[in-house]
């Protein structure tokens, strides 16, 4: 049974290293089941095996990215600024720009569809809420209500701005300046 296990875990690693350097090189997009089974040296049913379609793959390759940028977050002082706190999210920014198929797997899998169970992306998206929360305790923003509820709406604010970037109607704003509008009056309003 260990065999059979080690086995198993070499092989989803085989795959998802495969996936990363085809990611690399492509895209997250342009990324085919067919390309990562070759690549990797296993057959097609492998990879059903061990993910459920490509939108699982994409799971277990954009959570991890988003839980890294998330430590580094951690590992800041907490914002002084407006500026500085949108620094610290650029990186999440950047990321889920990069392409219009990583911002709408991320936002399918937010974990605002309601799904059943708690994916690797969901799971970073509810991280980055209570990163924010602990974060904002200590920060120059208002008072009246939570850090909780402060992080909850950077969160929506952040994927209203990520969306409207992908808006043709809507993207002559840069997202920097859509960002530091909506963070100003949530987070210093003004009486």
């Amino acid at each position: 049974m260990v065999k059979t296990q080690k086995r198993t875990l070499k092989t989803r690693a085989k795959l998802l290293e495969a996936s990363e350097n085809i990611v690399r090189s492509g895209g997250y997009e342009n990324l085919r089941v067919e390309q990562v089974v070759a690549q990797a040296g296993v057959a097609k049913g492998t990879f059903f095996a061990h993910f459920k379609d490509k939108d699982s793959l994409m799971e277990a390759l954009i959570g991890p990215r988003l839980h890294e940028f998330l430590d580094e977050i951690e590992r800041r002082n907490a914002p002084a600024s407006v500026d500085d706190l949108l620094n610290a999210l650029r990186p999440i920014i950047q990321f889920a720009m990069s392409e219009r198929y990583v911002f709408d797997v991320i936002l399918r899998h937010s974990g605002a569809a309601a799904k059943a169970e708690i994916d690797p992306i969901a799971g970073a998206i509810n991280r980055m809420g209570e990163v924010l929360a602990v974060w904002l305790a200590n920060a120059p923003f208002r008072k009246d209500i939570s850090p909780a509820l402060l992080a909850d709406g950077i969160g929506a604010f952040l994927f209203q701005a990520l969306a409207l970037h992908f808006c043709a109607i809507h993207n002559a704003q840069s997202i920097d300046e859509r960002m530091r509008i909506y963070l100003n009056a949530w987070l210093l309003p003004s009486n």
